[in-house]
């Protein structure tokens, strides 16, 4: 099954426009010399980020893409047009591969940047180029050579400051339309969302970006489920919220959920696994206040000492407001730090 977030293009470039071979032919001059001009350049074809899109599901119909050929040369010293360049929109953290030898060839992470994919053909010269001191009707030309052809993998990594993770129905959706104007689906079945979504939280300290990828299941990182399609969606951003269900399991079964993520985020990247981690036990409206702490301690203790841990209710909102604040602190923290570190450098 083909996901949004990755396609698969061709992309071939314009070939050069071949030289001319001419010679100036008027009245009274029989003899004019020659006077062929050189074809035009073929078009290149360049990759550019566009802001407003932040999916690749255009890819799944159009999958070719040519860049102009240039036009050949003609008499009377006229060079060809140069060929029209094709520029292929597409969303800001995209990769692009060579899937013939699969090699990096760029990483649009920033605004309105451009990366060229395959370079179009140089022009033929015409006749007019060869003429010497000894060959004054010279009827040598060069073509033009042929464009660049590459077949392209792309794929996306969404660009977001806060990662959600967690097995499917957690309440990853829910949090998401409960903190920002995000909206997307939410259903009391798994694998309701299919493709990342993206929410901007909007706070007092700061704004920024949060990401909602499909849940995890056991076997992620092999593939299972929904797999490495959206593991790496998780690469860029700087905070983990792990979202776990406290309210429909026991303790053993919260435990064991919660393994079973860290388990798949160290088999798919151990840069991944590194990152800062909080643990969110979702659904305590589910169950009384005793309760709720009761298992929030058991979870405290059983795992990893010093990962946060935080209570709230992504449908009722309770818990929310107080997370959000942290992370947008946390986030400030963070940019202080590197802001710090550029300038050492410097």
């Amino acid at each position: 099954m083909k996901f949004v977030d990755e396609a698969t293009i061709r992309v071939v470039a314009g070939k050069g426009g071949d030289g001319c071979l001419s010679f100036r032919r008027e009245k009274y001059i029989p003899k004019g010399g020659p006077d062929g001009g050189d074809g035009g350049d073929g078009g290149s074809v360049y990759l550019h980020v566009d802001e407003g899109l932040n999916t690749l599901v255009d890819f799944r119909h159009l999958r070719l893409f040519r860049a102009q050929n240039g036009q050949p040369g003609q008499g009377k010293g006229r060079n060809g047009r140069q060929g029209e360049d094709c520029l292929i929109k597409v969303p800001l953290g995209t990769l692009v591969y060579d899937a013939d030898i699969d090699e990096r060839m760029g990483d649009l992470a920033r605004p309105a940047a451009r990366l060229l994919v395959a370079q179009g053909g140089f022009h033929g010269l015409g006749n007019t180029r060869f003429k010497s001191s000894t060959n004054r009707a010279p009827r040598k030309t060069t073509p033009g050579t042929a464009g660049e052809a590459r077949n392209l993998r792309l794929e996306l990594q969404v660009l977001a400051d806060v990662g959600l993770l967690g097995l499917p129905n957690a309440g990853k959706s829910t949090l998401i339309r409960q903190v920002s104007a995000a909206r997307p689906k939410v259903a009391a079945y798994p694998f309701t969302t299919l493709h990342p979504q993206l929410g901007v939280v909007v706070g007092e300290a700061q704004d920024f970006v949060i990401a909602d990828i499909p849940g995890l299941i056991a076997g992620a990182a092999d593939g299972a489920g929904l797999g490495v399609q959206f593991l790496r969606h998780l690469a860029r951003t700087r905070l983990l919220l792990h979202l776990v269900d406290i309210g429909s399991a026991d303790e053993q079964e919260i435990l064991r959920a919660v393994k079973t993520i860290e388990q798949e985020l160290q088999r798919f990247d151990q840069a991944l696994a590194g990152k800062e981690r909080w643990l969110v036990l979702n659904k305590a409206d589910l169950l009384d206040e005793a309760a709720r702490e009761e298992r929030k301690s058991a979870l405290t203790a059983a795992l990893s000492p010093g990962l946060p841990v935080y209570l709230i209710s992504a449908l009722s909102g309770a818990g929310c407001q107080a997370l959000m604040a942290a992370v947008a602190a946390r986030l400030a923290v963070a940019k202080e730090q590197n802001c710090a570190l550029a300038g050492a450098a410097k």
